[in-house]
Parts: C-alpha cells; structure tokens; sequence
C-alpha cells in the first residue's frame, strides 16, 4: 500500500513540471542556428541557464528581463515562443 501511495505522490509531483510543447518539424537544414537563436532571445533580455534541442523544439531555462523564473519551448525555424511558464 505505501508503495502505491509513493508512486502516486510522485507522479503528482512529477505532472507539476511543464509537459513537453508540440513544435512544428521541419528538416535540421531549415532551423535557426543555435548560436543565432541564443543571441536573438538574450538581445530580448533574457539570461539563459540553460539552452537545449527538445525533439522539434529549442528550450531555454533562465529568467526574464524581470528576473523572473522562465521555461520556454520556441518554434526552431522561426523563435516563435510554442509553450512557456514563467514564475
């Protein structure tokens, strides 16, 4: 029974995170750079933590320009924000 009771705390706990965002697909040739998308969102005045490919999505990790917690999936060809969270 505590068993049961643990794993549904933990997948309580783990439902809290944002799910993962639905990017469109495109091929590899047609996303931005990395290094250019970096560059676009800190221009925006944002301070990445963290910057990673998530299946069809870039995601970044930081705070915004009003040091608010951020996460954020964007659109890998265009930046457009696909799902975020912000604290």
């Amino acid at each position: 029974m505590f068993k049961f009771l643990a794993l549904c705390v933990a997948m309580g706990v783990s439902g809290t995170a944002l799910a993962k965002a639905d990017c469109p697909v495109y091929p590899k040739s047609e996303w931005m750079k990395e290094s250019d998308a970096r560059a676009q969102l800190e221009a925006q005045g944002y301070k990445i933590k963290k910057f990673k490919v998530d299946g069809n999505c870039y995601e970044i990790y930081g705070h915004n320009k009003e040091g608010k917690k951020v996460e954020i999936y964007y659109d890998t060809k265009t930046l457009a924000v696909v799902k975020s969270e912000i604290e």
